[in-house]
């Protein structure tokens, strides 16, 4: 499932393509993905215009000059792709038709905006701007993790005396928004903190460590467009590139990157997911 960094990628992808622009029509092909589409999202989209993009932990929100807002959830394997529009020096035209394309939009000037989800895992969904910490998907989120809400004193004090291992803790949605097993596998591993000690037994210091570390990490895979594993790509088809920097991520067998190390990076399955990392490094 794509990640804050290839969500936050996307959004970027879009931005220039549909902000202000009006959807001259919406072709809506299915009655829903994941979850029934709002009643009339055909009609209620087609007309409008798009204000702005937002991003809300893995949900990219697009405000409408009809008072309402359009969230998108990529789900497994969910790909918002472009046509008919100039990306940088590249014009892109539409393509066939293809058989996952579930909604596509249309937009003034000629870019096409298409949803193709084959597994039918992602969501879309529409809501009374400014009523979007409401929505069912999104009340429960804590921070956002490159916001200010998200620092040293909150998380210390969030994880103070859980009893929940680490990395179970920071892949709660309710603690922080976003952080998926890519990234907090990265961040353990720069702090040090091996993914299984309990989150109440770390001291403050290092809890605290972890916060401009997770930045950190989310701003490198950001720059470098994402982790392309398996359905990800960027909005214009390129695949993004920060797999080729992982440190631990997928990396079972191999030797640490930590100078001086000579331990290699296992793997252990917490929580139906693989958790990465070194034994020598991480305590």
């Amino acid at each position: 499932m794509p990640e804050l960094p290839e969500v936050e990628t996307v959004r970027r992808g879009l931005e220039p393509v549909m902000t202000g622009k009006r959807i001259l029509n919406a072709d809506v092909r299915r009655e829903g993905l994941r979850w029934p589409f709002p009643e009339r999202m055909a009609e209620r989209l087609t007309g409008a215009r798009v204000l702005g993009l937002r991003r809300r932990s893995k949900y990219i929100l697009g405000d409408l000059d009809t008072g309402e807002t359009v969230l998108l959830h990529l789900g497994m394997s969910g790909r918002v792709l472009i046509s008919g529009a100039q990306i940088g020096e590249f014009h892109h035209a539409h393509p066939a038709p293809e058989k996952h394309d579930h909604v596509v939009l249309d937009f003034e000037g000629g870019a096409r905006v298409t949803l193709n989800d084959p597994r039918r895992f992602g969501a879309m969904d529409l809501f009374t701007t400014g009523t979007g910490e409401l929505h069912p998907l999104i009340a429960a989120l804590g921070p956002e993790p490159l916001g200010n809400a998200f620092n040293e004193e909150y998380l210390v004090a969030r994880l103070k005396g859980r009893n929940t291992p680490i990395k179970s803790a920071l892949l709660d949605q309710r603690v922080v928004a976003g952080l998926g097993n890519i990234y907090v596998c990265e961040a353990l591993y720069r702090a040090r903190i091996h993914p299984a000690r309990k989150a109440g037994r770390i001291s403050s210091a290092r809890i605290a460590s972890l916060v401009p570390i997770i930045r950190d990490v989310l701003n490198e895979a950001i720059a470098a467009g994402g982790s392309s594993l398996r359905d990800y790509r960027q909005a214009d088809g390129e695949l993004g590139y920060f797999q080729h920097t992982f440190r631990v991520y997928d990396r079972e067998g191999h030797p640490c990157k930590t100078p001086e190390c000579q331990g290699k990076i296992a793997r252990i399955v917490q929580s139906g997911r693989s958790s990465f990392y070194c034994p020598r490094c991480q305590r």
